[in-house]
């Protein structure tokens, strides 16, 4: 189901989908089994049809079947436009023959989002894990497609334990990740997504340091007492300030001492570093499909911090 319903992009090249697209019997097939397809988008006439490329012939989707919008209100057009250039998923369902002969393929956007949001999305629940493309970001969050083109918000403040000032500090559009069902749909649709429950607890991600050993990171902010560095998405320690240290900067840390405890990191700066636009790739501590509850706090510290899904 998860391979069915994936966000837009991510089967195009595979063999099954390449296999319907560039036979016309094969897509013949596909109309018949009701598979969701997915080719690129090359043009949009006046009317706001899109052309879609399938090798074996030219698909198209009328304006009305561009866009699944549950409320039933108009498609606007900006919806449209900006799926030129781009794969786009369909179902085909029908084929019309000009006066040459030539065949073209009648295709629906609408009818697999559709099918989307009903198979698929409205039975997800809070806790499940599934994966997820980012189409845009904002200073507030990421916009991610969770399936066929259906856009979801994950919000900044859900993307790591770490702070970040932008979310293009953690990722970059297009980027495939994985995030969880924090809330699942509402009537209108929406979902709530979180992702930094799948980057490790404060003991997993420390696993990987020890006291007297150096190690690379990143200058997150910078406070009246002190500037705090991210050595992973969800782990961060603070070092006393030094000059020419700004935000965004890449920079050695030496790690003076680990305090489970307090889940404290005291760091020392071996030098001031320099910025770099460099996107980590997402580490996920956790692989499986649902999770139900996550600690991120050591035992025995007191502040704890945890995730009920």
């Amino acid at each position: 189901m998860k391979h069915k319903y994936s966000p837009e992009g991510m089967k195009c090249r595979n063999d099954s989908n390449t296999g319907y697209v560039f036979s016309t019997e094969m897509l013949e097939k596909a109309m018949r089994d009701g598979e969701i397809l997915e080719g690129r988008a090359v043009l949009c006439d006046g009317s706001r049809d899109l052309t879609v490329d399938l090798g074996s012939m030219k698909g198209i989707i009328l304006r009305e079947e561009c866009v699944y919008n549950r409320d039933g209100s108009e498609v606007k057009d900006i919806a449209i436009l900006t799926r030129v250039g781009k794969t786009v998923c369909f179902k085909v369902t029908g084929f019309s023959s000009d006066d040459n002969g030539e065949r073209t393929a009648l295709l629906s956007r609408r009818a697999a989002q559709k099918e989307c949001c009903e198979e698929y999305i409205d039975r997800l629940c809070a806790g499940d894990i599934v994966d997820a493309r980012i189409t845009h970001l904002e200073n507030f969050g990421a916009f991610v497609d969770i399936g066929c083109g259906i856009v979801s918000l994950l919000s900044i403040d859900c993307m790591s334990v770490s702070r970040i000032s932008h979310p293009r500090d953690r990722f970059e559009q297009g980027q495939c990740i994985k995030v969880i069902i924090r809330q699942p749909a509402d009537k209108s649709g929406r979902l709530v997504l979180s992702h930094k429950e799948l980057l490790g607890t404060w003991e997993e991600n420390i696993k990987e340091y020890a006291v007297g050993t150096t190690a690379a990171g990143i200058v997150r902010s910078i406070e009246s007492y002190g500037v705090f560095i991210e050595l992973a998405p969800n782990l961060a320690g603070l070092a006393e300030f030094r000059q020419g240290v700004e935000v965004g900067n890449n920079v050695a840390v030496y790690i003076k001492s680990i305090i489970p405890e307090k889940m404290k990191l005291r760091l020392v700066l071996m030098d001031s570093g320099v910025p770099e636009n460099h996107i980590i790739p997402c580490k996920y501590f956790y692989t499986g499909d649902h999770i139900s509850e996550w600690i991120y706090s050591p035992d025995g510290c007191a502040r704890v911090i945890k995730t009920v899904f």
